[in-house]
């Protein structure tokens, strides 16, 4: 593996690394385990965002979203394997928002 010159002070380049399409999968979890956590992680970050923009407090946000105060804390921290989808889910529709589902077909394969 060759390194090469950072472009910037947090940024380190592999010449020969291949990644994958998410982060999930490049540290070792597999295809499913990682469509998962990439899920409730895209989740999690649109209801903290929707928290954020509101200006709600924890508390406002623990009432919105029928959960405790203590659940909004763990979500805003990024605590992902506290939450389901279906949990993450039924939050956004509380919030007025909805989810939708692309589901893509199998690669084909020789």
């Amino acid at each position: 593996m060759t390194r090469t010159k950072p472009r910037t002070p947090t940024d380190t380049v592999f010449s020969d690394t291949v990644f994958s399409d998410t982060v999930f999968r490049d540290i070792g979890f597999n295809a499913g385990d990682s469509a998962s956590l990439r899920i409730r992680a895209e989740l999690m970050i649109r209801i903290s965002q929707i928290i954020e923009r509101r200006g709600l407090t924890q508390t406002a946000a623990a009432q919105l979203l029928g959960v405790t105060q203590p659940r909004i804390s763990d979500l805003v921290r990024g605590k992902i394997d506290l939450f389901s989808i279906d949990t993450l889910v039924d939050m956004i529709f509380r919030t007025g928002g909805s989810v939708s589902v692309v589901v893509k077909g199998a690669r084909k394969t020789a």
